[in-house]
């Protein structure tokens, strides 16, 4: 008796398991496989506008990469008196502001209590007017591709309010950087690809991103974020039933991290932003989607909860080789084991059709030795969550040009 109490508790714990694995890894196979008939959207027949855009690109104490990141902005296959590079320095040493004031860029100086990404770009926008046309936010490191705002501008053609540029790697030098770029890549086409084909919104990643500058300049004037400010407006438009779009060709290269240290950290700050806004958001984007038929908006709060993919991957591996060979042991192999094998399908496939071929080489494979540890710095930033939404936690750029590996 005690035998069969155990197998039906033992049963309740892995159909519970695989329900959650089930779901989350169903929802990605949606978008994963949707995100296989992406095509770049074209621009509307109208007559090409050249608009002027306003470069964003806030610091905190970015000495080592900011001049430089300043120099490579400026080099755009664009009408040089349509656009505007503007650095917002935020604790940058005096030698750093006399070198950017040698280029023709602005400079907006701004110093804070508590520094965060919202508070520079909110005050940045108070001084600069409003005779912008679009706003481009790039992290401190990012590079544009010559024609990334030719590309941006283009989209706007089409109406919408805010667009999504390609964040793909700069910098492919460690096993590390490797699945972080990889991971990039992966989301890139699950959030951004397959939803778009589905007719969803894109996910905006917090840089290579370019929006209406007075909708923009407005949306942010309600905007007190620490950590995730990008989710706070990303929640703010889908709420409103404005579209994203996302632009697989527009690309900005960005650092991929190389230390343990800096991977945790700044998983650790993603995460904390996504439970804060589901949290905030959940109940409401569900009224909204029961009360107005708002998909965007509740499928955006779904997201947040959503187990980050590499435990997604490695729990399904791990978990259903283990209970596999459990349910052998105890002689049960009837639908236990056929749903164990479909969830461990249905995840495996998510990634292979996510990953981009250019990805299936000896580098990446000698990288997945690196899995395990992102898994264990991905638990740990996840069991460490609390109150990382709340300070602002600095991820330190070094790398300035593309390595030769990167995409």
């Amino acid at each position: 008796m005690d035998g069969i109490l155990i197998l039906k508790i033992f049963n309740i714990i892995q159909i519970l398991i695989i329900a959650f694995l089930g779901l989350s890894g169903f929802y990605i196979f949606i978008y994963a496989f949707a995100g296989l008939f992406y095509r770049i959207p074209k621009s509307s027949g109208e007559v090409q506008v050249d608009r002027m855009i306003a470069v964003l690109i806030p610091g905190y104490k970015e000495d080592n990469v900011i001049v430089e990141v300043a120099e490579d902005a400026l080099n755009q296959n664009y009408p040089k008196d349509k656009f505007e590079v503007v650095i917002i320095a935020d604790s940058f040493k005096p030698e750093t502001i006399a070198a950017l004031g040698k280029l023709p860029v602005k400079i907006v100086e701004v110093s804070f209590d508590k520094s965060t990404k919202s508070k520079a770009l909110n005050k940045a926008m108070s001084e600069l007017g409003n005779h912008y046309e679009i706003a481009v936010v790039l992290d401190a490191d990012n590079l544009m591709a010559p024609d990334f705002l030719q590309k941006i501008n283009a989209a706007f053609n089409n109406g919408f309010i805010a667009v999504q540029g390609h964040r793909t790697a700069k910098n492919m030098d460690t096993p590390l950087a490797i699945l972080d770029a990889a991971s990039e890549e992966i989301n890139n086409h699950i959030f951004r690809k397959g939803h778009r084909v589905l007719g969803l919104s894109s996910a905006i990643i917090g840089s290579g991103m370019a929006f209406n500058y007075r909708y923009f300049k407005e949306l942010m004037s309600k905007v007190h974020a620490v950590g995730g400010f990008d989710k706070e407006i990303e929640l703010k438009m889908l709420k409103e039933r404005h579209t994203i779009e996302y632009l697989d060709n527009a690309l900005v290269y960005d650092e991929k991290v190389q230390k343990a240290e800096v991977f945790s950290n700044q998983r650790r700050r993603w995460l904390s932003a996504q439970f804060h806004y589901f949290r905030k958001d959940f109940l409401t984007s569900f009224w909204h989607l029961i009360s107005k038929g708002n998909i965007d908006y509740f499928d955006k709060a779904l997201q947040f909860i959503q187990p980050p993919r590499v435990l997604l991957l490695g729990s399904a591996l791990i978990l259903g080789l283990f209970f596999i060979v459990a349910n052998l042991v105890v002689n049960q192999t009837g639908i236990l084991l056929i749903l164990w094998f479909t969830v461990i399908a249905i995840i495996l496939l998510s990634f292979v059709f996510s990953v981009p071929r250019s990805f299936y080489n000896i580098q990446t494979m000698r990288s997945l030795g690196q899995l395990p540890k992102g898994m264990l710095l991905m638990l740990r930033s996840l069991l460490k969550i609390k109150g990382a939404n709340q300070k602002f936690i600095h991820t330190e750029h070094t790398s300035i040009r593309k390595s030769n590996n990167a995409r």
